[in-house]
């Protein structure tokens, strides 16, 4: 049975017990009902309140957002049993350098691009020593299969470049379109990625674009650091573009989260939000935007840090979260994915990127330019060995180069379901 056909028989089923209840049948089925109904309440009021933290002020965004201003002392990395006594880092001992004769990126006039903004900051702004933080609302949680599985990515959503069987790509209803290096160590990894807002056909599924830092085995003990953009109506109840992270140390079974939705990152930058709108989008044929992000492994603290753009530092995964990572990567992987839910017996809809295949090129096709990845010496150089993967190459599709400006580059996407692609 498909899973729009299960929602469907469920809604009925409530229905009915709507109706048997109204008329003073079922009554033990009924009161359960309602004892369900209030324990479920009272875990999610549980769970906002560990994630909504006393704000110093609160902003209110034209997407409907509200930003609260948390004291950085007081944020929801300190719900960790390991992070009650830990004295926040506020600077990574040292940032990744371009290594000697590697050229620093000058763009051509006709493939000019731009840097985006957070839409919140249109009515607002946090002040130094505290951090903004995307509220929870109890609709966000009700969302999810359960207050615990909220803020949480499913089972198998890494690519398995050397796996590549179909049957495993469909079980997982998860596709991807990437490049990616392995068999070295890793200190972390940089691009600069084009920003789109690509239409999802339903609520259950999602478009993001990223970069992924691996270490450990595709299987039960997977650690992965992730940053970059995502549209994911259940996860924030719209379509908007929006800045995440994501972080586990178990492939996706208990550890980690996207954002500030559990504890581990710990934040220290006061302008930018995890899970706010990114604003504004590329358009087709159109003014480009591009969003920088670099994670790496501070070489003295050995926490893994991110910054976003060129002066934003925004925070860091500690390393005892980890296993493999606690030393370095092994994989480095830059790219879209999707999710396929074939709703209707057909592959979705689902845009990835721009939406358009990768021969589209600048302007059309969506890209990820200047990718890096970060040495054990700490320094950012090309990626040596690059590799591209995609299930189905009909549906979304990977093509990469090299040049002066944009160093190793590529662009990817698709618009799903197409004539060849169904």
């Amino acid at each position: 049975m498909s899973s729009a056909a299960h929602f469907s028989n469920e809604r009925v089923f409530r229905g009915f017990l709507v109706w048997f209840c109204s008329w003073g049948l079922l009554s033990l089925t009924c009161a359960a009902g309602r004892l369900s109904v209030s324990s479920q309440n009272l875990e999610v009021h549980k769970h906002l309140k560990r994630l909504n933290k006393p704000a110093v002020k609160s902003i209110q965004s034209p997407d409907g957002d509200i930003i609260d201003c948390v004291h950085i002392s007081k944020q929801p990395a300190f719900g960790h049993p390991f992070l009650k006594d830990h004295k926040i880092q506020m600077n990574p001992s040292t940032i990744p350098d371009l290594l000697f004769g590697e050229k620093k990126v000058s763009e051509k006039p006709k493939e000019r691009t731009n840097p985006v903004t957070q839409l919140w900051h249109q009515t607002g702004a946090c002040s130094s020593g505290t951090i903004p933080v995307r509220r929870t609302k109890k609709e966000d949680v009700l969302r999810a299969s359960s207050a615990k599985r909220y803020g949480k990515k499913k089972h198998r959503t890494v690519p398995l470049p050397r796996s590549a069987d179909p049957d495993l790509a469909n079980q997982s209803g998860h596709q991807h379109a990437i490049a990616y290096v392995e068999g070295g160590k890793f200190y972390g990894a940089k691009a600069t990625i084009n920003v789109w807002e690509p239409k999802v056909q339903s609520s259950n599924e999602f478009s993001l674009s990223q970069l992924w830092i691996l270490g450990g085995a595709f299987g039960q003990d997977l650690n992965s650091i992730e940053a970059g953009w995502q549209v994911s109506p259940d996860l924030y109840g719209d379509n908007n573009t929006r800045l995440f992270t994501y972080w586990t140390s178990d492939a996706y079974q208990a550890t980690g989260c996207y954002n500030l939705l559990c504890s581990g990152f710990i934040q220290i930058n006061s302008q930018i939000a995890m899970g706010a709108s990114i604003s504004p989008v590329s358009g087709f044929h159109n003014s480009q935007y591009d969003i920088s992000i670099t994670i790496w492994k501070d070489p003295k603290e050995g926490h893994w840090w991110m910054q976003f753009g060129d002066g934003y530092v925004l925070g860091y995964w500690p390393s005892f979260l980890f296993s493999y990572l606690a030393e370095s990567a092994s994989i480095v992987e830059w790219g879209g994915e999707v999710v396929n839910m074939e709703e209707d017996g057909h592959h979705t809809t689902t845009q990835m990127g721009s939406g358009q295949f990768p021969d589209a090129g600048f302007s059309k096709a969506s890209y990820f330019r200047n990718i890096q990845v970060v040495d054990s010496s700490n320094n950012l150089k090309e990626p040596k060995g690059l590799n591209t993967f995609t299930e189905k190459s009909n549906c979304y599709d990977v093509e990469v180069g090299k040049n002066g400006d944009w160093g190793h580059y590529f662009y990817y996407g698709g618009p799903g379901r197409n004539p060849n692609c169904q």
